[in-house]
């Protein structure tokens, strides 16, 4: 009775079920995989640091990662140009960072945030960096780009501010070279409001987290289906066999035969005489 499972349809039905289901099953695991990476992440971005941690120096902390990312940094040299950063939001209310860079003693300088203003970005309302040499502390960050939150990358903005704190941003701006990374001061100055540190990119538990769950459902749904499709199958084809072995099929009706035929005469014989003609006269 199963020998219909040797046949060339059910071999392509069951190579097919043989590669779907595993191909199902790895692709789900792969995005459960990535769902936990994402919350170990955002876990490890969002663990308090240790308060008796030292501040290490720039350099070692360098590239940013997301162990270092919000690791506080020491650095020392002399305050150059300010900038100020408008459209950017603390505590529900819209202000503007200022954004001072530190030019360090290997000639490269780190965008420092001083700390942020409510209102519109206002130069005359930006305290002055203090002069001199000075060692600043303060919670490392990765340079931003046009796609993190909180951005303005619209451009068009007025000389003296900046949209996206970052390398690539300021390089057209200072004539010095620049460390792909930028602080934020933890201790309030000069009346300003401290930028808290920011969780690495890719770090948080957002729509994107989520999707990798609604995956991972997904793709274990679509391998129980193929099981149930050719669970399915197998049974439609078994019953068949089974009401065909025990003649409950109905048969296709015969075709009907001529008239001729049925009265056992030969359809080439010449009809008697007089058949189908009309009376004598």
């Amino acid at each position: 009775m199963h020998r219909f499972l040797l046949t060339p349809r059910w071999w392509g039905i069951n190579v097919f079920v043989a590669l779907g289901v595993p191909f199902c099953l790895f692709m789900g695991t792969w995005q459960l995989g990535r769902f936990e990476d994402r919350v170990d992440t955002h876990k490890e971005a969002t663990s308090a640091r240790p308060a008796e941690q030292a501040a290490a120096p720039l350099e070692s902390l360098l590239p940013v990662d997301k162990q270092t990312s919000g690791r506080l940094t020491s650095v020392s040299g002399e305050y150059a140009d300010q900038l100020l950063v408008p459209e950017r939001r603390l505590d529900g209310k819209s202000g503007f960072y200022v954004l001072t860079l530190l030019k360090t003693d290997t000639g490269k300088a780190v965008p420092v945030v001083r700390g942020w203003l409510p209102g519109n970005a206002d130069v005359s309302r930006a305290p002055a960096p203090p002069a001199g040499r000075v060692e600043v502390t303060g919670a490392l960050q990765a340079s931003e780009n046009s796609t993190s939150k909180g951005v303005y990358s619209a451009g068009g903005l007025p000389a003296g501010q900046l949209g996206v704190i970052g390398a690539a941003s300021l390089v057209n701006i200072v004539p010095y070279g620049l460390y792909d990374a930028w602080l934020t001061v933890q201790t309030p100055a000069d009346g300003m409001t401290p930028v808290p540190a920011q969780a690495p990119a890719n770090t948080g538990l957002d729509l994107k987290a989520f999707q990798n769950l609604g995956y991972t459902g997904e793709w274990f749904v679509f391998a129980a289906f193929v099981l149930f499709m050719w669970f399915r199958l197998y049974r439609r084809e078994v019953e068949t066999l089974r009401d065909a072995e025990a003649g409950l099929l109905a048969e296709a009706p015969a075709e009907q035969e001529p008239a001729g035929q049925a009265a056992g005469q030969d359809p080439a014989a010449p009809a008697p005489a007089g058949a189908g003609s009309g009376p004598v006269t």
